[in-house]
């Protein structure tokens, strides 16, 4: 039995590509909880930022965040301003883009895993990942020009 076990997970191993792997591995290390310790923009300057069509950035920045990668759930908490809450989001991290780089891809559900925006989601680029950091970067349209917004997590 434990040959048949121990030459099952070697087929596994072998039949994932390096992508797939990598992508097995962040999921794994994002497991668990972040905090979203700081958010940056491309420019400088005073912005009103609404992330998610949820909360302002001011609001979002402090907010902890739970990551259950083998549904592909989790859910974050906003812990400050008026819109103080929990938000469920179903996610993924899909293979690279043509230039080798990952994204990070949410869509917000409801706690029936329903969909609550129209089966929309929002895809960041995942500028890095390990143990205890995580990046994402937005970026989005501003006077005719790209506008990059960073989010910095930390693993709690």
């Amino acid at each position: 039995m434990k040959k048949v076990i121990l030459l099952l997970m070697t087929i596994a191993l072998i039949s994932c590509s390096p992508t797939q792997r990598t992508i097995i591995a962040a999921k794994k290390t994002l497991k668990g909880d972040w905090s979203l310790n700081e958010i940056t923009y491309s420019e400088s300057g005073i912005f009103d930022v609404t992330l998610y069509n949820d909360a302002t950035a001011e609001c979002m920045a402090g907010s902890t965040w739970r990551f259950i990668p083998n549904n592909h759930t989790g859910y974050y908490t906003i812990n400050r301003c008026e819109s103080t809450g929990n938000r469920n989001f179903r996610f993924t991290i899909p293979e690279p883009d043509q230039n080798g780089n990952y994204s990070f891809l949410f869509k917000p559900i409801d706690t029936k895993k329903k969909s609550t925006n129209g089966n929309k989601g929002y895809r960041m680029g995942l500028d890095h990942l390990d143990d205890q950091v995580m990046t994402w970067k937005m970026t989005t349209i501003l006077e005719g020009k790209p506008f990059v917004i960073t989010m910095n997590f930390s693993k709690i």
